[in-house]
């Protein structure tokens, strides 16, 4: 299941959406010749990320801000980037520009410190800025929990983009978050379950007030779960190319001679 897009644009641009993809863009592709030797990726990401057991002795303390800005492959960036896309837009606009990265940057550390509990002597260094956009998640569930986003469901060879209310899609999403963490062991490499489900959390918490200073159940009421402006239409767009009528030639019946 993958969110493309969602049916309420933000009506701004969202220029610290934009920056943020734009340089986690641009920090992989710095670092892409790394990707073919093993050994140098991994001391730059031994550098560079988020080591568990470093933090909790002390030190490492960087890498809580440049870990969310490293992706592991060119899938780990553009799945993230996805998300934000989708998702980012619509919280930037309702919080400003600044209060936003502010948001997401807190989001980040929260989830960082979520692994770093779950996991605190491991030496695995952490990547990526899921932690980060798994707070926008949860921001956007608890502001518009009833908008509606189009996800492409792939099953085997079958491909249909269904559109679904945000709630559903998000909450879901964090179960399976806290049901992969609990079932998937911490002292190896793999997925950083607990910091999307750390970042989603402190997202959650981090928009209440905001949520509270809207009139909370009100703030619903008011627009019906969805972002205060109106839904986009994805009408399809209709072909220029002009309609050729297809010609049917009349062949004269004949009788046939046995």
């Amino acid at each position: 299941m993958f969110p493309i897009r969602d049916h309420n644009p933000s009506e701004r641009t969202p220029y610290v959406t934009l920056m943020l993809i734009g340089l986690n863009v641009l920090i992989f592709l710095a670092y892409l010749p790394l990707m073919g030797d093993p050994r140098a990726l991994s001391l730059f990401f031994q550098t560079w990320g988020l080591v568990p057991r470093e933090l909790t002795a002390g030190s490492g303390t960087l890498g809580l801000f440049t870990s969310m800005f490293l992706h592991g492959g060119f899938m780990h960036l553009a799945g993230n980037m996805l998300f934000l896309w989708v998702f980012g837009d619509n919280l930037e606009d309702r919080l400003g520009h600044g209060r936003f990265l502010g948001f997401y940057l807190l989001c980040g550390i929260g989830a960082a410190l979520a692994q770093v509990l779950a996991a605190p002597f491991s030496p695995v260094p952490m990547v990526g800025a899921s932690g980060a956009i798994a707070g926008v998640l949860g921001g956007y569930l608890l502001l518009y929990p009833k908008a509606r986003v189009d996800v492409l469901i792939i099953i085997v060879i079958i491909f249909r983009v269904i559109p679904i209310p945000a709630g559903l899609v998000l909450s879901g999403w964090f179960a399976l978050q806290v049901f992969s963490g609990a079932s998937t062991p911490m002292d190896g490499g793999g997925v950083a379950y607990w910091a999307h489900a750390g970042g989603f959390v402190a997202g959650l918490i981090l928009i209440l007030p905001v949520w509270l200073r809207l009139g909370g159940p009100r703030f619903w009421a008011r627009t019906d779960g969805h972002p205060d402006h109106p839904e986009a239409r994805y009408d399809a767009i209709a072909s220029r190319i002009p309609k050729v009528r297809r010609r049917t030639s009349r062949v004269p019946r004949v009788r046939r001679r046995k």
